[in-house]
């Protein structure tokens, strides 16, 4: 191990750190694949306003003939953009990526963006960077830009503020069901402080339903986790496990594009290969795949 790190650390930089003066052209990169960048475009339009260094994470860039072809946005996620169509030209800037990276030490809970940027990427960090939990490599790439194919539930609507209490037990559900731990640190944590945020920007999308005591609980909910550069990425779908197999999800997410488009044109969605019934829920809404995102967790 310590022998390939010290071969990942003995390549040329190659990458640099950007400043806010190369967003415009960082964002540029995005624009080139606006599904495959979201989440790095989403970033990068809030480094925007508040500047980087208070954007929570750093961007790397790679030129190649005087001209910037990739980016890579290293946060709590690193998510590495390489839309560059020569093979010779994204393997280096991978190779460049995988240094700043290794030498930099991981402190990502993450890998994600479009499968063959980060799956390039982990086979070059794999020995310098030990304890990954699991990869998921084929995860399909989905969007629609159109009005959805089935009937949107008439139920789902955004989340309230004074829902919070009530929606936060879902997220943290859904979260758990899906990486395997829970994210919840306290009413201030990092996951709560986002859930909040998300629910406060009109971004929370839920159904209510009485539960088994009559109290009102979530019987579907999802999230624009993303949305910027024209695209909303959806996250987070879930329904309670007594509601599953009734179609609440497919006509859920049809209510979830309706209002998503309200804010963006096109609406985008990644989810694990093995899971056949949901890709079957968000292609009769109307999704189709457009490529597949890749994640490597820790």
């Amino acid at each position: 191990m310590a022998a390939r790190r010290a071969t990942v650390l003995e390549r040329r930089p190659g990458a640099r750190v950007l400043a806010d003066v190369d967003l415009v052209a960082a964002l540029g990169v995005c624009a080139q694949d606006p599904v495959g960048s979201v989440l790095a475009t989403a970033r990068l339009e809030h480094a925007r306003t508040v500047g980087l260094r208070s954007a929570g994470g750093t961007l790397w860039g790679y030129q190649h003939a005087g001209t910037l072809v990739a980016v890579c946005w290293a946060g709590a996620n690193m998510v590495p953009v390489v839309p560059a169509a020569d093979p010779a030209v994204a393997g280096a800037a991978l190779d460049a990526f995988a240094f700043l990276a290794a030498k930099q030490g991981r402190r990502c809970s993450s890998l994600v963006g479009p499968a063959p940027a980060v799956l390039g990427l982990w086979e070059r960090l794999r020995q310098a960077w030990p304890g990954v939990r699991e990869i998921r490599d084929d995860q399909p790439s989905m969007v629609i830009d159109h009005a959805p194919l089935c009937a949107p539930d008439p139920l789902v609507r955004r989340s309230r503020p004074e829902e919070y209490d009530t929606v936060l037990p879902a997220c943290v559900r859904m979260f758990t069901e899906e990486v395997g731990y829970s994210p919840a640190s306290g009413p201030h944590g990092p996951y709560e402080t986002r859930v909040r945020s998300l629910v406060a920007q009109g971004r929370s999308f839920v159904r209510m339903e009485p539960g088994p005591d009559g109290t009102a609980r979530v019987a579907f909910k999802a999230e624009l986790g993303a949305l910027a550069g024209g695209v909303a990425q959806v996250q987070g779908v879930w329904v309670t496990p007594d509601r599953r197999g009734v179609r609440l999800s497919e006509h859920g997410m049809a209510a979830v594009v309706e209002l998503a488009r309200e804010l963006a044109p096109v609406v985008s969605l990644y989810v694990n290969d093995y899971n056949a019934r949901a890709i079957a829920a968000y292609r009769a809404v109307g999704f189709r795949q457009v490529g597949s995102y890749a994640t490597v967790l820790f």
